[in-house]
């Protein structure tokens, strides 16, 4: 799960975006408009936390450039403006949400997990496929009932997965969902080939049905039997 933090303060910034990876997501930030609009038009995201009062343009500019994409991320507006007309505004231009500073970071995490649940698990807690039951929150996995253990780049990968169902995966969007900014750590495709082997084989042991296969010369899908 990836999320954007778009705000120019500095400290702010950094406290949400530490606060936000401890819930195991992968965030990117940006500090101001230009470097927010260039990673909005390039890169998908399940949430943008986005503030309005920008170096170089204002936020709600930037909520016009998604509606203009057609995409289809969850956007928490943060801002110390606090007037009717700015909420009104954002909402209307797209934002699903809009909260006042200061707050309390407990508070847009809670906001964040429940705009990514209903965006992609339709207000489930939970995602099933076939004998699959995945609980992103908990951060755990069911096969029939019985929990696999996975390491958090297995998880991650296969959350990525089991939210693409039946769909031709190319590594680099593999790679870059899963790894964000962080992409040069994964050392090319050669960790992502080992991570996604070690994943098949835990799910394949455990019996799992949905699966993960390989498309030669292009990516994975994962195949979920009707």
């Amino acid at each position: 799960m990836k999320i954007l933090v778009v705000e120019d303060e500095r400290e702010l910034r950094e406290v949400i975006c530490k606060s936000l990876e401890k819930e195991r997501y992968i965030v990117e930030c940006a500090e101001d408009f230009y470097t927010a609009s260039n990673k909005i038009n390039d890169y998908d995201y399940d949430c943008i936390i986005l503030d309005i009062m920008l170096p170089g343009g204002n936020g709600l500019t930037l909520l016009e450039e998604l509606k203009k994409l057609r995409k289809k991320e969850s956007v928490i507006i943060v801002s110390a403006k606090d007037s009717v007309e700015d909420k009104v505004a954002g909402l209307n231009l797209g934002a699903d949400d809009y909260l006042t500073k200061p707050f309390h970071l407990a508070e847009l995490n809670a906001r964040v997990k429940c705009m990514i649940r209903r965006n992609q698990q339709s207000g489930e807690m939970n995602i099933v496929l076939s004998n699959l039951t995945m609980y992103p929150d908990q951060h755990t996995l069911y096969i029939n009932d019985k929990e696999l253990v996975l390491n958090r780049k297995e998880f991650d990968l296969l959350y990525y997965f089991v939210t693409n169902p039946n769909r031709l995966i190319e590594k680099g969007a593999l790679a870059e969902a899963v790894w964000g900014d962080y992409i040069d750590q994964a050392d090319s495709f050669d960790f992502i080939y080992s991570q996604v082997k070690n994943l098949r084989k835990k799910m394949k042991n455990a019996g799992a049905e949905p699966e993960i296969k390989a498309v030669y010369g292009f990516g994975y899908k994962m195949i979920v039997k009707e």
